[in-house]
């Protein structure tokens, strides 16, 4: 999975559908999930990307988006925020969120 910059963005997720992780390496769920995502970005790499945004490096970004727990997952389409999910989710419902 891609780790995306403040500068990368907009580019990254601009097209299709994107998952968009904001994560912490000290986050003990963001740990959990992330085995998670890489099955679901590999089950579903033709329908949907998944990147990932590091809320300490980048923490402009989780501003943007009110970012206030992590892990939170936000579905875009075609560059606009469509769903957010906050928290450990099991694969099941990652998959049906995408889906959504």
């Amino acid at each position: 999975m891609e780790i995306v910059k403040t500068h990368t963005f907009d580019e990254a997720v601009k097209e299709g559908v994107v998952l968009v992780d904001f994560y912490a390496d000290w986050c003990g769920p963001c740990k959990m999930i992330s085995p998670i995502l890489k099955e679901v970005a590999e089950s579903n790499k033709e329908n949907v990307k998944v990147v990932k945004v590091d809320v300490d490096a980048d923490g402009e970004l989780a501003q943007r988006f009110d970012v206030m727990s992590i892990p939170t997952l936000i579905l875009f389409k075609d560059g606009k925020p469509v769903g957010r999910r906050t928290g450990f989710m099991p694969k099941p419902e990652v998959e049906k969120f995408i889906n959504s």
